[in-house]
């Protein structure tokens, strides 16, 4: 059976991991692989530190969507791939590799996501979690600190010189190839449910 493939965009800490988490939750399937795009980023090891700092990582040619897409059609040939991670405090790609198995729903994760149109092609069903800008700066702010060992001032400096503009250039606009826009600054459970719906209808399509 063809896996079901579900694109999962939105700006930075708007919320998509929850969503993704309540979609799953309501699904109860067991049988999930969850890809997220940051992984995908580009190998720099071979730059100094200094020059990874200055990466522009929220524009479309940072990611390794080649590698992406390539991982993506090998699953749906229900073939395994050995998927990148990514280190975001060495700011390069790390050297361990995750083995990801094809299962019935694949989900794709990533705030630029729906920029590349092969991998739109790719989707059954693309999703855009919004939130208003200050909340979702807080939240970032938040998990940068705690999560990757960012400093307060070098997360206020990216989100200002690159965050926040790109979000506006490249993120923001793919809402119009979503099929489904969920706003994420209040409940949302009727968006939720039409969803898990419409994914078990196709599971029930293709079974």
């Amino acid at each position: 059976m063809k896996p079901v493939i579900i694109a999962v965009a939105g700006g930075s800490a708007s919320g998509k991991t929850t969503v993704v988490n309540e979609i799953l939750s309501k699904l109860d399937l067991k049988s999930v692989a969850i890809i997220k795009h940051d992984d995908y980023y580009k190998d720099q090891k071979d730059m100094s530190i200094e020059a990874r700092y200055k990466v522009n990582y929220d524009h479309p040619l940072s990611l390794d969507n080649d590698l992406l897409v390539s991982h993506i059609e090998t699953l749906l040939k229900g073939e395994n791939i050995l998927k990148p991670t990514y280190d975001f405090e060495a700011y390069t790609r790390s050297a361990v590799t995750e083995c990801v198995e094809p299962k019935k729903v694949i989900i794709l994760e990533g705030i630029l996501i729906l920029t590349d149109e092969r991998i739109r092609k790719l989707s059954d069903i693309k999703l855009f979690v919004e939130l208003d800008d200050d909340t979702r700066f807080i939240r970032r702010l938040q998990r940068d600190i705690k999560e990757r060992g960012r400093s307060v001032e070098s997360v206020i400096d990216q989100y200002l010189n690159t965050v926040k503009p790109m979000h506006h250039k490249y993120v923001k606009p793919t809402k119009r190839h979503a099929d489904v826009i969920i706003p994420n600054d209040y409940n949302h459970d009727v968006a939720v449910d039409i969803i898990v719906s419409k994914i078990k209808m196709i599971l029930g399509d293709k079974s």
